[in-house]
């Protein structure tokens, strides 16, 4: 594994803690000469993963849509920052980065980009790493719903099990670094497409 791809809110949240683990993440991955690949803004979570990670001697790419750097979101101190044409450019672009996958705490935009590559995992179409950074019980409720939709037969516990959650930094990174992908067919047989 050589780069992660972080995806994070761009506010900092209501809890300090959660500022306090994108620090610690993009001091970790920088640690251990890992790539961060992220959003490419200078806000929120976002701005202080990206900041942590150039501080320790990290290597620092951002892929951030046109219509946001006209905003003046980007972060301009970037190892390399690349401007793409879209929110889908965006996300395909990182995908491509991307040796796995951390999502830390974050809103609605870093729970659609998390679970746009999970599917594309259970789909066969990669074989990365996908995990949470559970900082203060953020994502409890997300981890039962999730159980929740295996119980209900909609997800498949193989599927489920491609998403991993942890409440540190190191401890999530050791296991996307161990992580082997499932080998399970998505269950078409089941419907008539």
């Amino acid at each position: 594994m050589r780069s992660l791809c972080v995806f994070c809110g761009s506010s900092p949240g209501a809890d300090p803690g959660y500022g306090r683990a994108a620090v610690a993440t993009g001091k970790e991955m920088a640690r251990r000469g890992l790539t961060l690949v992220y959003g490419g803004a200078k806000v929120g979570l976002m701005g202080l993963v990206a900041d942590a990670a150039l501080d320790a001697g990290g290597e620092v790419i951002g892929v951030l849509p046109e219509a946001l750097s006209r905003k003046e979101i980007a972060h301009t101190g970037l190892t390399r920052l690349e401007v793409v044409g879209s929110m889908h450019e965006r996300k395909a672009r990182m995908a491509e980065l991307s040796d796995g996958f951390i999502a830390l705490p974050g809103g609605a935009g870093t729970l659609e980009e998390v679970f746009e590559i999970w599917t594309w995992g259970q789909l066969g179409f990669h074989g990365k790493p996908v995990g949470f950074l559970n900082i203060a019980g953020y994502y409890d409720g997300l981890a039962r719903f999730l159980d929740h939709t295996v119980d209900q037969a909609f997800v498949k516990p193989v599927h489920r099990q491609m998403l991993t959650f942890a409440d540190h930094p190191e401890t999530l990174i050791d296991a996307l670094a161990a992580y082997a992908p499932p080998v399970a067919e998505k269950w078409l047989e089941r419907f008539e497409l």
